[in-house]
């Protein structure tokens, strides 16, 4: 039996993480403009009308692509945020970064960025307006919190916490995007070295 024969013989519940996972290969390689539902089919091993079963378009598909990774990070984030009960609110902060840094350097996460930085998705207005109240709105809200909490325990200076927040999101993002590109890797160092960098840094310029 062929690959593409298992893949067709996958069970039913199993067909849309197929469907996302090919549309992640395309959507990478060929842009949100350039990918067909017809490759995503072929390369997940179904019918392109499989496809419609569970997802209305290509705009949908980029919705759950979302979801299902930026999403599910941003709901494990606030998790995180809200069992911290006990300990500084540096030490919060750290392991928020941490997981952050190495969702960031998740290759999935590549593809959306790559989506995003490239300027393809203001092409889209209901995606550029989804993606802005899901992903980006909403991870500022968690940071934000974070900061607040810091400067009410007395171990941040006062300072705007959605501004820092923004800080925050260019920092991260600007590195996780650097160090996408294989050829900076000498430059900038291990994941585990620019982690702590801007940790560090970040959280210098939060303490009094």
């Amino acid at each position: 039996m062929d690959s593409l024969e298992k893949t067709r013989r996958r069970r039913p519940e199993e067909r849309p993480g197929q469907i996302l996972d090919a549309a992640f290969v395309e959507f990478g390689t060929r842009g949100l403009a350039g990918a067909r539902l017809d490759d995503i089919a072929k390369r997940a091993g179904v019918a392109k009308g499989t496809i419609y079963l569970y997802f209305e378009n290509k705009e949908a598909l980029f919705r759950e692509m979302v979801h299902a990774t930026l999403g599910v990070a941003i709901e494990e984030a606030e998790a995180l945020a809200s069992s911290h009960i006990s300990g500084t609110i540096e030490s919060l902060f750290r392991e928020y970064a941490k997981r952050w840094w190495q969702f960031l350097r998740n290759e999935q996460f590549v593809v959306i960025q790559r989506l995003v930085m490239a300027g393809e998705l203001l092409t889209y207005p209901e995606l550029t307006e989804f993606f802005a109240n899901e992903v980006v709105a909403r991870g500022r809200r968690v940071v934000a919190g974070i900061v607040q909490r810091g400067i009410d325990s007395g171990e941040f200076r006062p300072i705007d916490p959605d501004i820092a927040a923004r800080m925050y999101s260019a920092i991260w993002f600007a590195h996780a995007k650097w160090a996408s590109l294989k050829q900076f890797h000498a430059i900038l160092g291990t994941d585990a070295q620019v982690l702590d960098e801007m940790t560090d840094f970040y959280l210098q310029a939060l303490k009094k």
